[in-house]
């Protein structure tokens, strides 16, 4: 491509260019350049790209992108911008000609919720006849073809790439999770999208953000910055949690079109939940006075607001109120949230990707509608994350639960016993008492906690010791196939796990 196509609506400080110059790609990792390609200097968050400039220039290119004066070789150009990501997102998407402008694309930002809303989008979309793709934290999929996800949401290259490679395999629509990183990093700040969706914020990520507020402003830069750049006649670009107060302050805030979602009958988007169960949700969803009757098999109040987020989001993009019914029913599962799995020895086993303290609260909160004896809950608290969360997590998980089974998650290069120790500075132990083993429980578990710091030994335990009727919650990591000790990651899901757990107990 020529460098004057590539360049265009990239802010450039200076350089002396020759625009009608050949570029053969684009690359920000100076290994992956080649030559005459145009290597960016991104700052991340442990390696600056400006050292690499020698690497990139080794390895064959000719076209360096900077924030800084540099001097180079002779043959080698210097283009300064004010912001190198900011310039990587322009030049991908101009090298891989616009794929977002020719795309139905859709944005699902907030701390909880945005697998399980991209999940329903993408069966509504299905339902309606339309080839769908979808960038997440589960996989990156389209066209029966599945990836495995290093980010929930690309870096902005790899974001234009994948989303030409959809559109040439012909998807229509696609469906992309934002985190508050990615926006932050400036991930999407070129995508064309028609919409966004806000599901909710509580607190996560303040190792990276810091504060609340922070975390808040991360995540409506999506709707106050990026939405509005959208060329997409599309007439409510925001679908906004008007429960939410987070969701209020966007909606208060930020001046675009928006479909509130909730159930407060405020909102243009609202539910009647009439009954919610261990098999799932029925409710009357209603769209300004238009009522649809759903049955849906996924579980608790939280996922009713995910199913009105996906609701909001189809209508907002027209589609039929009998496809979104279609699309809300046909979906029985999301992977790894509130995943059941089968168990004929009377009690009910669930994973969830529940990995902070509210989202384990929300679980285990729906959870307790459905109590008849006990609930087991098995959890712990990835490694070399959020330290600020894992008491949090102790005192939550056992405040709701009749028996906590302490243990590791993706320990990654902390020791194991010293992040459960962290854990249990959390735990109230006025009104929960520890336990050895697990037959000091004698029958009863109301408040009782245990540490077993081997997760497979820890989710083993919970399965030998359960009654009929008791609730078994594996949480932490959900869809996650793997875990990670120290730098090794080795094969490991907790479904597979607890599966053969019940097997052994089974007898079969």
């Amino acid at each position: 491509m020529q460098l004057g196509h590539l360049l265009n609506s990239v802010e450039i400080i200076d350089g002396s260019l020759n625009m009608t110059a050949d570029v053969s790609a684009v690359c920000y990792v100076a290994e992956n350049c080649s030559p005459d390609s145009l290597f960016v200097a991104v700052k991340g968050l442990q390696h600056d790209g400006h050292d690499f400039i020698d690497q990139a220039i080794a390895r064959g290119a000719r076209f360096i992108v900077v924030e800084k004066k540099i001097k180079l070789p002779a043959g080698v150009v210097a283009i300064r911008v004010k912001n190198s990501r900011d310039a990587l997102g322009m030049l991908a998407k101009n090298f891989y000609h616009d794929p977002s402008g020719n795309l139905s694309l859709v944005a699902i930002t907030g701390t909880s919720g945005k697998t399980t809303v991209a999940y329903l989008l993408e069966s509504i979309f299905k339902a309606a006849g339309f080839n769908c793709g979808v960038l997440g934290t589960v996989n990156y999929r389209y066209a029966e073809k599945i990836f495995p996800a290093p980010n929930t949401t690309p870096e902005s290259y790899e974001m234009h790439k994948i989303l030409r490679e959809m559109a040439d395999a012909g998807v229509t629509h696609v469906i992309t999770e934002v985190s508050s990183h990615a926006i932050e990093l400036r991930r999407v700040d070129a995508c064309d999208f028609d919409l966004g969706i806000f599901t909710n914020l509580t607190p996560e990520h303040l190792d990276y953000h810091l504060t609340m507020e922070n975390y808040f402003q991360a995540k409506k830069r999506l709707f106050a910055e990026i939405l509005p750049r959208s060329k997409k006649n599309i007439l409510y670009k925001m679908v906004i949690n008007g429960d939410d107060a987070w969701g209020k302050k966007i909606l208060s805030d930020v001046s675009l079109a928006a479909l509130r979602f909730g159930l407060d009958k405020k909102n243009d988007v609202r539910a009647d939940i009439k009954d919610l169960s261990l098999h799932g949700i029925d409710a009357d969803i209603f769209f300004n006075g238009e009522k649809i009757c759903i049955k849906s098999g996924l579980i608790g109040k939280f996922n009713a607001y995910n199913i009105l987020a996906a609701a909001a989001a189809a209508r907002g993009l027209r589609i039929a109120s009998e496809k979104i019914k279609e699309g809300i029913e046909n979906l029985k599962h999301v992977p790894g949230r509130l995943e059941k799995v089968d168990s004929a020895l009377g009690f009910n086993v669930f994973v969830d990707y529940a990995h902070k303290a509210d989202a384990l609260q929300q679980v285990l909160e729906n959870l307790a509608q459905f109590r008849k004896k006990r609930i087991i809950t098995v959890f712990g608290c990835g490694g070399n994350r959020d330290r600020g969360k894992r008491p949090l997590m102790g005192g939550t998980a056992t405040s709701l639960s009749d028996l906590t089974i302490v243990t590791s998650d993706n320990p990654r290069r902390e020791d194991p016993l010293a992040i459960i120790a962290e854990i249990e500075a959390g735990i109230d132990r006025n009104k929960t008492k520890k336990i050895a083993a697990a037959n000091s429980l004698n029958g009863k578990g109301a408040h009782y906690y245990m540490v077993v710091p081997e997760r497979r030994l820890a989710i083993q335990t919970a399965i030998d010791i359960a009654q009929e009727d008791d609730i078994i919650l594996i949480a932490g990591k959900g869809h996650e196939d793997y875990q990670i000790v120290g730098t090794k990651k080795t094969p490991f899901d907790d479904r597979l796990v607890a599966a053969e757990a019940l097997k052994l107990r089974s007898g079969k």
